[in-house]
């Protein structure tokens, strides 16, 4: 009886195996016909991020919604591999798509702690999840899923699957892929983690945001040490090395989304580049871009303007705290949480890090940071903001409990107060031989503001343009040592069809008879104006188009003499890059070049070089001149300060607008060109006795002490067609001729030269444009003063006898 009951259940047990094996044949035939193509595999493009670097290969940028770095199976390290396994498949290259061992395992897992615990996904699997199908868990997924691995397996090799898998899964901080996440939480490639920082990654895939060790740090550990102790059974590693890694101190620090060298600016005109070239392939394609810009001279660029500016902000006195939390409004016990979600949507600025004042007295601050971090400001750290610490200012001038501070360390670890300058800046240098740019400031916080200042701000350049002006001084007749009255002019207002305009010079003084030479070095308004009246208007407005300046920015009128048109910083690099090189037009590139995400270049820049394709502007004996006389500016004028550099290739000019509303300083040697502008952006003035001496040209020395360090100095021969004269020049130096021009101005009055090696700088005439209008607006008051009809160019022997008739 019992044996034919046995019986019977068997038969029972066979006929529903029968019945689930065809119908689960059935729905294996139904569904894998319908499966997806795998093509998406066996052709995988994963999407990879635009990534930006310097010419120096350091990385700069990166645009894209996935941090991404496409790595080869074979150039994975062994260890992350046997990490991998360890935490989620460990017989993967002996299963076929499916583990049977670890399936019993999990249900047995399951079947004794009574609840679904853990689950039995491959990575083959997980590859088939991630690429074709959801997370929800129905048996209808893991059917899918199931018949999806046994496919991936037929049709790929174990390398391929852990290839895509170890690409594409999701590791948090944005990561993508195991070496995307090897720099946003370590900052290092794959070959330079340790075994415990491998562990730590290989712990992720289960569950990303519950073991990321940025946000959940214990529970990593647990992790962590889950894997470590997975990886020694299985003999990927030794005791030796387990315990090791077990004690290994945890190095995570979350990977800023700025880089080591500061060029957000440089980074968002590549991007608008491409984005403009491929739109949104840009973001996906993973092309690489290299630039023209040095890593190091970046650096020094981006230090030299933030000293420059907080320099001037800290002439200019503490303004006042930012803002102020009311203190007693935080709920009890949660006063820290609510500090840091306060101080969450303030941005750290460089060293300027904000925090919240927590006691104030005279002698002592306390300051709260993000992360619970307290500092203490006291002795000379409390200087800079010391009048703010007085009971006598209105509360929301003080430094009292509540206030929004910014604090920062200097160089010997001590906190001081300090403050984010209101005033801004830019900077930007460049290679004058081919126009690539060697670095680019476009501001003191590219997060405050994206307003790039060296493309984008058309400002006043003042006096920093008369150079220009002289230079078509000398092809018109004059030279250096042509004696020109800096005396008192007086336009008259019915030539012009304006009002009376009398300019002045910075100091409102007249120096007399003196030469072109001394004229510049000391920027005597009153001289350039004469100059610009002797050679005409139109003469001079068509001549400076040599050096890339249009017409509309500057129109025919005598203030052009003075810098009264507007120019972009980058506008005045490309100009001073022509006397620099020797009278070549180049223009200034960025991109030095595109490639793809293989490393194939997809397109180069092709340079203008001075002396092979690019144009001859001017005449090189005119740039030689011009470059003589500005190497007095720096010796003896208004930029005697470069001279601390203790070099004597330097050359350039300050400028100075009207009221103080723009300091520049454009200056150079045969090899680099450097230009430092400073100013508001509302276009206010900078306060009076700013000058580009004082505001601007500390900007230039910082960067070019840096950039010019162990560089020789460079003596550029004197080209052929000059006839030079011993003695004939400043302080007894030599003077220099057009040979037709030799004669054409007798030298007088040499001797009158001031002895002031400090003279003041001039300022421009008055500045109407704003700092994003694209070109000046003549006006009717006599500081736009212009003929009334358009002037023939004067011919050059007609010069001298215009020279008459006002000197």
């Amino acid at each position: 009886m019992l044996t034919r009951i046995l019986l019977g259940f068997l038969v029972v047990c066979l006929a529903l195996a029968i019945i689930a094996a065809g119908l689960l044949g059935f729905a294996v035939a139904v569904t894998y016909p319908k499966l997806p193509s795998l093509e998406v595999l066996t052709d995988y493009r994963p999407k990879i991020p635009l990534r930006i670097y310097t010419a120096d290969g350091v990385q700069i940028g990166e645009f894209g919604e996935e941090r991404r770095a496409f790595t080869r199976i074979q150039d994975v390290p062994q260890l992350m591999k046997q990490a991998i396994m360890a935490a989620e498949d460990e017989r993967f290259y002996q299963h076929g798509g499916i583990d049977y061992v670890g399936v019993a395992r999990a249900m047995l897992g399951n079947v004794v702690s009574g609840h679904p615990k853990s689950g039995a996904s491959t990575i083959t699997m997980q590859v088939a999840r991630n690429f074709f199908l959801s997370s929800e868990k129905t048996l209808t997924r893991k059917f899918n899923e199931a018949l999806l691995a046994f496919k991936i397996e037929h049709n790929l090799s174990k390398d391929q699957i852990l290839e895509l898998y170890f690409n594409q899964i999701y590791l948090g901080q944005r990561a993508y892929g195991f070496a995307a996440a090897g720099q946003a939480y370590y900052g290092r490639p794959l070959k330079e983690l340790s075994i415990a920082q491998m562990a730590m990654l290989a712990g992720l895939p289960k569950a990303p945001s519950s073991y990321n060790p940025v946000v959940n740090p214990d529970r990593a550990r647990l992790r962590q040490l889950y894997v470590l102790r997975r990886m020694r059974e299985l003999n990927f590693i030794s005791e030796a090395q387990y315990e090791a890694a077990k004690n290994e101190p945890n190095s995570v620090s979350r990977q800023s989304e700025d880089f080591s060298v500061p060029a957000q600016y440089v980074a968002e005109m590549v991007r608008q580049t491409m984005f403009e070239r491929y739109k949104e392939n840009a973001y996906t394609d993973g092309y690489r871009v290299y630039t023209t810009v040095d890593s190091q001279h970046q650096k020094w660029a981006f230090d030299a303007l933030r000293a420059g500016l907080t320099e001037y902000d800290v002439r200019h006195g503490y303004r006042g705290p930012e803002s102020f939390i009311d203190l007693k409004t935080l709920p009890a016990g949660e006063r820290d949480e609510s500090l840091d979600e306060s101080l969450a949507a303030i941005r750290d600025s460089g060293k300027l890090q904000p925090g919240v004042v927590l006691e104030a007295s005279a002698n002592k601050v306390v300051v709260y940071m993000r992360g619970g971090r307290q500092v203490e400001v006291s002795g000379a750290g409390l200087n800079f903001a010391r009048r703010a610490l007085s009971p006598k200012l209105t509360p929301a001038q003080q430094i009292r409990p509540g206030a929004v501070v910014r604090v920062q360390q200097n160089d010997k670890g001590s906190w001081e107060i300090g403050q984010m300058p209101q005033v801004e800046g830019a900077f930007v240098s460049m290679d004058p031989h081919d126009g690539a740019i060697k670095s680019l400031v476009g501001g003191f916080d590219f997060n405050r503001n994206h307003f790039n200042r060296v493309t984008m701000a058309w400002r006043q350049p003042g006096s920093s343009f008369k150079p220009f002006i002289y230079s078509a001084g000398l092809e018109r007749g004059f030279t250096p040592s042509s004696m020109i009255n800096d005396a008192p002019l007086v336009i008259d207002p019915q030539s012009i069809g304006g009002q009376r305009w009398e300019p002045k010079n910075y100091d409102g003084k007249f120096g007399g008879m003196m030469t072109m030479r001394q004229a510049l070095t000391r920027s005597k308004n009153l001289v350039s104006i004469r100059i610009l009246m002797a050679i005409g208007v139109d003469y001079a407005q068509e001549y400076i188009g040599h050096f890339g300046f249009g017409p509309k920015q500057h129109p025919a009128y005598l203030t052009m003499a003075l810098g009264a048109g507007v120019v972009t910083p980058l506008q005045m690099a490309e100009g001073y890059s022509v006397f620099a090189n020797g009278g070549s037009r180049v223009r200034s590139y960025l991109i030095d070049r595109i490639e793809d995400d293989q490393g194939r270049v997809l397109a180069r820049t092709a340079p203008t070089v001075a002396g092979k394709n690019a144009e001859q502007a001017i005449d090189p004996r005119n740039a030689f001149i011009m470059t003589s006389m500005m190497k007095d500016v720096v010796r003896y004028g208004t930029a005697v300060r470069a001279m601390s550099l203790g070099r004597t290739d330097l050359a350039g000019k300050t400028g100075t607008t009207n009221d103080a509303r723009d300091a520049w300083f454009s200056g150079f040697n045969p090899a680099l060109v450097g230009i430092a502008w400073v100013g508001f952006d509302n276009n206010r003035s900078l306060g009076g006795g700013e000058t580009g001496g004082g505001a601007a040209l500390p900007i230039w020395i910082h960067y070019m002490a840096q950039a010019l360090k162990g560089t020789p100095e460079v003596d550029v021969p004197v080209p052929s067609g000059i006839v030079e004269r011993a003695g004939a020049g400043a302080k007894g130096g030599a003077e220099y001729y057009y040979e037709e021009f030799q004669n054409t101005n007798p030298d007088l009055g040499l001797n009158n030269r001031s002895s002031d090696p400090q003279a003041n700088e001039d300022t421009a005439a008055p500045a109407t444009q704003g700092e994003q209008r694209p070109a000046p607006t003549p006006s009717t008051p006599a500081p736009q003063a212009a003929p009334a009809t358009p002037r023939p160019t004067p011919p050059r022997d007609a010069v001298d006898k215009v020279k008459e008739q006002l000197f």
